[in-house]
């Protein structure tokens, strides 16, 4: 009974590795199954990456307990390894399969799942031994999930947010340069006026600048304060000025988000993807981009 038993297992493991030999060979179905959602497989391989990656989470959180780290310690560790095999093994696969692997790899996703791989391999190096922690960005990999349930429409939000980001990006960098600029002649003004006063929290420019980004941000944290009346009266304009600064860059990501929005699709093809549609479609077939 015992030989019988020991033939079928190994029957069974022989078998499981010839599909798998069989799959790696097969490039396209691979990358349906672990790019794409639309198939059973690719859904369970979605999912099952998710579910890995949520685990990997809680070992995350549990670790920094000390009380409950005592009494599993040898579970979180086996855990932790084994989840860094299994991604390790899927970053592998999608670098493999993929028909541009360049591409992949340069993505924001493949840059993510890259991140979300070595940390515990950086562990090992003496002075990077707290980088095992950065496994905490593999939160980013369960944007996923909206592919995997087919939510086109938190997507395509998603899509815009990003898109609005990105063409909004040069101005928000001009505005974040005229801010620095002005918190450096705020703080150089509060030294000149603060600074000679007897106690003094205002010691030097480098401190006076970071009580004006504290001011203009509106944050008031209160670990530093001016004494004088003018110092003070200029503590309430860089205050009053703070409101004025927040609301631009939100205003200049609206501004582009509506143009967004109101892009059209041109010759047939989608604004978002730029893949030919159907003339009749409301949605694109490639992305689910509303037309």
């Amino acid at each position: 009974m015992t030989k019988r038993k020991s033939i079928f297992a190994e029957n069974i493991y022989l078998c499981t590795m010839k599909k798998l030999i069989l799959l790696l060979k097969d490039k396209p179905r691979l990358y349906d199954i672990v790019f794409n959602s639309d198939t059973k497989a690719g859904k369970v391989f979605d999912i099952s990456v998710m579910v890995a990656i949520v685990i990997s989470l809680l070992v995350a959180f549990v670790e920094t307990k000390p009380a409950v780290v005592g009494n599993f310690k040898t579970v979180l560790t086996v855990l932790e390894y084994v989840l860094t095999f299994f991604f390790t093994i899927e970053y592998a696969l999608r670098v493999y399969c993929s028909p541009r692997p360049k591409d992949y790899i340069l993505s924001f996703f493949g840059i993510i799942d890259l991140l979300a791989t070595l940390p515990l391999y950086l562990s090992f190096i003496p002075f990077l031994s707290s980088a095992r922690y950065f496994f905490i960005l593999r939160v980013f990999r369960l944007i996923r999930i909206f592919r995997v349930l087919k939510l086109f429409s938190f997507i395509n939000e998603g899509y815009l947010l990003m898109q609005s980001i990105r063409l909004s990006l040069r101005k928000i960098m001009v505005y974040f340069l005229f801010v620095l600029i002005l918190v450096i002649i705020i703080g150089t003004l509060m030294f000149m006026v603060e600074g000679g006063q007897p106690g003094t929290q205002f010691t030097d420019i480098a401190t006076s600048i970071y009580w004006a980004i504290v001011t203009l941000t509106t944050v008031g944290y209160g670990d530093i304060t001016p004494v004088t009346t003018i110092g003070r009266l200029l503590s309430s304009l860089v205050m009053i000025l703070g409101y004025t600064i927040i609301a631009v860059p939100t205003g200049i990501v609206s501004a582009t988000m509506i143009d967004t929005t109101n892009r059209k699709g041109k010759n047939g093809r989608c604004p978002r993807c730029n893949q030919r549609t159907d003339l009749k479609a409301n949605y694109c077939k490639h992305c689910g981009e509303r037309l």
